[in-house]
């Protein structure tokens, strides 16, 4: 049985894990963790995102030492916000807890600090900007395609939900990310165009962030040439679509390489 920690267990995505995680035979829940102003601290977690009563009362971040120490997980899912997250990190890690993290948001200092902690604790993690399946394949087409169509001017738009709070997203920033790297080229993203911006440079890479609404994630690659353009387009309908690679994600961790960061394209075996 795999032992699974959450945190922001009463969040949008916390609380599709916990149940998700309630329908499978090989996983159980033996910690919810929410800030310490949450006002479900101290109530069942089952029944606060209506799932029954679980028995596993929700514990305060500032308590999540303790609470890890007590219970013991095998695994620590964290679907949060970057600070909160990176606190989370550091904690689990020194307590040996293997982490499955898609909180986004993170400054080069902070993934940095990740990786140390990670690598210095010789826990397993799986850190992904977008656990959905079928974003992953979206990477894995873009950094195929990317090389063939370099001649092709290239924009990502994105747009999420108006609570949303980082821009742009993880996401398009792991597709510009993959994609300059692939083109051999440093320092090409233009985030958003106004004013007499001049004519655009071949080598750039457009990021543009859209934000209202519910809008799950969407997220489109356009590649445009003399006559022609190729759109790559991912969209989520729902959040179910992360949820079911978190769940892949916690199954690969048993077999994860110790002491390093996996991604997404280590669990679905696209490397």
């Amino acid at each position: 049985m795999i032992k699974v920690a959450i945190t922001g267990a009463s969040g949008r995505m916390g609380s599709k894990i916990i149940k998700a995680i309630l329908e499978q035979e090989d996983m159980d829940i033996v910690a919810a963790i929410e800030a310490p102003n949450t006002p479900f601290v101290g109530e069942d977690a089952g029944e606060v995102i209506g799932a029954g009563t679980m028995g596993v009362e929700i514990t305060p971040a500032t308590e999540l030492n303790t609470v890890l120490e007590k219970t013991k997980p095998d695994i620590l899912v964290d679907f949060t916000i970057a600070n909160a997250a990176v606190e989370t990190i550091k904690t689990s890690a020194d307590c040996g807890v293997n982490l499955v993290v898609g909180t986004t948001g993170f400054s080069d200092a902070q993934l940095s600090l990740i990786n140390k902690v990670i690598e210095e604790n010789n826990v397993k993690a799986v850190i992904a900007p977008n656990m959905a399946v079928g974003v992953n394949v979206f990477f894995k087409i873009l950094k195929d395609l990317a090389p063939i169509l370099e001649d092709y001017n290239i924009e990502i738009i994105e747009a999420h939900h108006r609570h949303k709070q980082d821009a742009p997203s993880g996401t398009a920033v792991k597709a510009y990310e993959i994609m300059a790297m692939e083109l051999g080229r440093e320092n090409c993203g233009v985030y958003g165009r106004e004013g007499q911006v001049g004519a655009r440079t071949h080598d750039e890479i457009g990021m543009h962030a859209v934000r209202g609404g519910d809008i799950v994630g969407d997220h489109t690659v356009l590649f445009a040439g003399d006559g022609e353009r190729l759109e790559i387009i991912h969209r989520a309908n729902s959040r179910q679509a992360f949820v079911n690679g978190v769940i892949k994600a916690i199954r690969y961790i048993p077999t994860a390489p110790s002491g390093k960061i996996s991604d997404m394209g280590d669990v679905l075996g696209l490397k």
